[in-house]
């Protein structure tokens, strides 16, 4: 199937929406249990996510293969890169041609530092890599925070397996800073000792303990962002969606209080959270988001929707993602007739959206995908291409849309 065309005739929407499983703390998770060797550990509620079903199956069989292909999942290819550099072994790391044109030069550098045995097998800075796996020192290190915090993640995860503590010394302006505090708060669970203070992580290199508690992974706050937008563009409805928590370590939840100025509202339950929807609506929405850049697409659409004055700050982190989503972004909304203007960090949304039927090109990008099916109800059809580049993150994206109404028809 190439293409999709996506209607829904009545613009109401009621149900129970089932997430993907947070592929973030699966693909942390997942690491550290590698680190630990906990062979026989079950995470439950774990992510069906590709990203993370990749990850699983490189660590279920990473004693047999030695050339890794981690395909189009970033993550996949920072945590690899640093685990495979403190494993003893020889290795080949490659991905998808997007894959090997997103830097990864910053995190080699500083395992390098570290003492890794790291080569450019084609162009420098970028994947393919060869990796001689080896014990690596730790100790006091320096790291850029303006390129990618999983990057220093990928540095926070490993650092049991060092011969000395870790001393992380963060340079520049730190984005996702949730995304690290999540990694940390994770480790610390698992007996992790940290401190963070101002710019400076520091780390114990002490073994990982097994958690007492069972392990369970909560539903993806990006992956709720798309029905919040929904809900936001629909002519009525209910949305309920388990397993989200209002004290969760992502920080994509912010979502919720966002979604506040564009009509809806979160009832927290024990069991997750019900939508509804409001009269609070704002005319202009600014955000800087920096410590979310993933829900950043999602918001875009929606206040382009919903004619909104929209400035949208903090986001010189997408144009290294799955594509240039900040060109991307541009170049589909322009297609409803709106004035886009753009800087390497931000987008700017002015005038008002027309209403056509027409196809999205998706740039074999997932958030492309899901962040303008919600357009289906402001347009009596839309046509997203290439559909199937969701299996990334929300497999049964597609599926959860069906149920609330809306019409699919595969081309």
């Amino acid at each position: 199937m190439s293409s999709v065309l996506i209607s829904h005739p009545t613009k109401i929407v009621n149900g129970t929406v089932n997430l993907p499983a947070s592929k973030s703390i699966a693909n942390r998770l997942l690491l550290m249990k590698a680190v630990a060797g906990f062979k026989d550990l079950e995470i439950h509620n774990l992510s069906n996510a590709r990203d993370t079903q990749i990850l699983k199956g490189i660590l279920d069989n990473i004693d047999t293969n030695k050339t890794i292909d981690v395909h189009d999942a970033g993550t996949v290819m920072r945590f690899l890169t640093a685990y495979l550099s403190c494993l003893e072994g020889e290795w080949i790391l490659t991905g998808t041609e997007r894959m090997q044109q997103r830097p990864i030069g910053a995190l080699v550098n500083v395992l390098r530092n570290l003492g890794a045995e790291i080569e450019y097998l084609n162009t420098e800075n970028y994947p393919p890599l060869k990796i001689n796996g080896k014990k690596l020192k730790g100790g006091k290190i320096d790291v850029d925070g303006s390129i990618s915090s999983q990057f220093i993640s990928a540095l926070l995860l490993i650092s049991p397996l060092f011969t000395e503590p870790l001393e992380l010394h963060i340079k520049n302006e730190l984005v996702s800073t949730p995304y690290v505090a999540m990694t940390l708060k994770l480790m610390q669970q698992w007996g992790a000792n940290y401190i963070w203070k101002e710019n400076i992580i520091s780390v114990e290199n002490k073994p990982y303990k097994k958690p007492s508690k069972k392990v369970f992974v909560e539903s993806d706050w990006s992956a709720a962002s798309y029905f919040y937008s929904i809900l936001s563009l629909a002519k009525e409805g209910k949305i309920t969606m388990p397993y989200l928590f209002k004290n969760s370590l992502q920080g994509d939840s912010v979502c919720a209080e966002l979604y506040n100025d564009l009509g809806i509202s979160t009832e927290f339950t024990n069991e997750g959270v019900i939508l509804k929807r409001t009269n609070h609506i704002t005319n202009k929405f600014e955000y800087n988001f920096l410590n979310c850049p993933d829900i950043a697409q999602t918001l875009a659409v929606s206040c382009a929707a919903k004619n909104m004055e929209t400035n949208l700050q903090g986001l010189q982190t997408l144009s290294i993602k799955e594509t240039d989503r900040i060109f991307a972004i541009k170049t589909e909304l322009e297609k409803f007739g709106i004035e886009v203007l753009t800087t390497k960090d931000s987008i700017q949304i002015n005038s008002k959206f027309k209403i056509q039927n027409l196809k999205i090109e998706t740039y074999k990008d997932h958030r492309m995908a899901m962040s303008f099916a919600q357009l289906a109800l402001c347009c009596n059809k839309i046509e997203i291409e290439n559909p199937a580049a969701v299996e990334k993150s929300f497999p049964h994206f597609w599926k959860e849309l069906e149920k609330i109404g809306f019409i699919l028809q595969y081309k």
